[in-house]
């Protein structure tokens, strides 16, 4: 009537390699870490001390458990008790939560970009990519971060300047008092202070060093006492930490005090649907069949200065940068332009405007300079009415990475009396236009690469590979939200995530592949 069911007896094979199956994600993971040289994790493992967990076996682990969903230590630790497909990758060995954790986030800090590289090449090796075509995009995800603990560059400045002001006064209230001294230093700062119109916290210390042993000469000198007091317990600790947060801040506009490499930004993924800004970080990744053959993690909001970044790390990675760089228009603009052509590589890159100026309304708009023609020879420029704009002057711009940007000043001999001037400028005087020839080069360049056979079907190609792969790590795997804090940590996670896509990818299209062989045997 029923199978025999009995939990006292010992059951045979033992052996878990029967309950996996050929085709499980687990032997893929397997395979790929196994084709690594044991020699690549010996950065990881100095030496000395009781002997460690294989860190191949630590690596499968957590790769798995990244395909599976599981992010959190504990829980991979748990798997690996209890998941059989855990324990047979683990080879039955139970690595608690503390060791896959410290592997995770400290050993591998140096070791997982050169096992990111090898396995990419494996799979370069096996045909699965081809390392021709590198489709670029970003992505920001939320930082494991506080949402309302935040710190504002403008605020820092704002408190700062107002702070050092009441020092100011503090301290040409003591001059006042001090009328001897008011008469040696003319009505000028404390010579403590320096002559610099701002006030650091060095100088801050050395003047109320100075103040406490003028005190020690004054004791019953209230005012002074007074002074002195609030220079140490208030004004100094403030203006300390001031500079604390200016120097976390760097070139950023904030940043969250729970996790202070992380900066606000505005996420698609808003809980509360009002436009709030977030704490996280802008990932950075290129793909080719949808498998990403790269990865950086920026704390800018925007892409446009992520993608040099970005391509430095790729090209430090893989010896050599992509023949072909296929990107969306957040990334156009002239340094990236001027750099993909210094570096000779192929960009199939959209600026700002290249959709808009399809349009009928831009071509018939003769405010722009698009519409207007250039005399190369004569170095001028003739509007839609037929007026020639004469070179004035030349002046340079320097980006926030340094970048210089040449622009060329051209004016109009006289607009007045010009019945199309309503339509080409609000401006009373004659039309002025500022132009940087060489973005306009490049801009072009780019416009014809977009027009052509090939960019045109890259670009299309484009909105099928970076989109999904985030899709896939968003939604289908659930990764919305980061687990570990600091820009290092958050790297390293970006990492593991990565290598599990890949193998996830690699495992579907071996399926898709059998599932044909068997379609075609049928």
């Amino acid at each position: 009537m029923y199978l025999k069911y009995t939990m006292d007896q010992l059951c045979l094979p033992m052996d878990l390699e029967e309950d996996i199956p050929q085709n499980h994600l687990v032997r893929v993971v397997n395979a790929a870490v196994n084709h690594l040289d044991d020699t690549i994790f010996d950065a990881a493992y100095p030496g000395g001390g009781r002997d460690s967990y294989h860190p191949k076996m630590l690596t499968k682990v957590i790769i798995y458990a990244y395909t599976q969903r599981i992010y959190s230590s504990r829980q991979i630790a748990k798997a690996v008790r209890e998941n059989i497909m855990f324990m047979w990758v683990a080879g039955r060995q139970r690595p608690d939560f503390r060791t896959i954790n410290r592997f995770r986030s400290e050993r591998m800090k140096d070791v997982l970009e050169t096992v990111f590289t090898a396995v990419l090449q494996f799979l370069a090796d096996e045909k699965y990519v081809q390392l021709e075509h590198y489709f670029v995009d970003g992505t920001k995800i939320e930082a494991n971060a506080n949402r309302y603990t935040f710190v504002w560059g403008k605020a820092v400045v704002k408190h700062k300047a107002k702070l050092q002001e009441k020092v100011q006064t503090l301290f040409a209230t003591i001059e006042e008092a001090e009328k001897q001294e008011d008469r040696a230093h003319g009505g000028r700062d404390l010579c403590e202070l320096g002559q610099s119109s701002e006030i650091t916290s060095e100088k801050l210390e050395i003047a109320v060093k100075q103040l406490e042993a003028r005190l020690q000469e004054k004791p019953k000198d209230k005012p002074l006492k007074k002074a002195v007091r609030k220079l140490r317990k208030d004004f100094l600790p403030r203006l300390q930490k001031y500079e604390l947060q200016e120097e976390i801040l760097g070139n950023r506009n904030s940043y969250s005090k729970t996790d202070t490499d992380a900066t606000f930004m505005r996420m698609k993924e808003d809980h509360m649907r009002n436009g709030q800004l977030k704490p996280g970080y802008n990932v950075q990744i290129g793909t080719e069949n949808q498998f990403i053959l790269g990865y950086s993690v920026h704390q800018r909001p925007t892409d446009t200065r992520c993608l040099i970044p970005h391509l430095e790390k790729i090209k430090s990675g893989l010896g050599k940068l992509p023949g072909v760089v296929i990107a969306d228009a957040g990334y156009g603009g002239e340094e990236n332009y001027d750099y993909l052509e210094q570096n000779k590589v192929d960009a199939i890159v959209k600026y700002s405007t290249y959709h808009r100026e399809k349009s009928k309304a831009w071509q018939k708009d003769i405010s722009k300079i698009d519409n207007w023609t250039y005399d190369a020879e004569a170095d001028t420029w003739t509007c839609a009415a037929g007026q020639t704009l004469h070179f004035r002057r030349v002046s340079k711009e320097k980006t926030e990475s340094g970048y210089k940007i040449e622009y060329r000043h051209y004016r109009s001999a006289g607009c007045e009396g010009c019945p199309l001037k309503p339509q080409c400028t609000k401006a009373q005087g004659d039309r002025e236009v500022k132009v940087s020839l060489k973005y306009l080069r490049l801009k072009n360049q780019a416009r014809q690469k977009l027009r052509s056979e090939k960019g045109y079907a890259l670009a299309v190609r484009r909105m099928i590979e970076p989109e999904p792969v985030f899709g896939d790590m968003k939604n289908n795997r659930g990764f919305k939200r980061f687990l570990l804090r600091g820009l290092p940590k958050v790297s390293l996670e970006v990492g593991w995530l990565s290598l599990a896509h890949n193998l996830l990818k690699k495992a579907s299209v071996d399926a898709k592949k059998q599932g044909a062989k068997r379609e075609d045997a049928a």
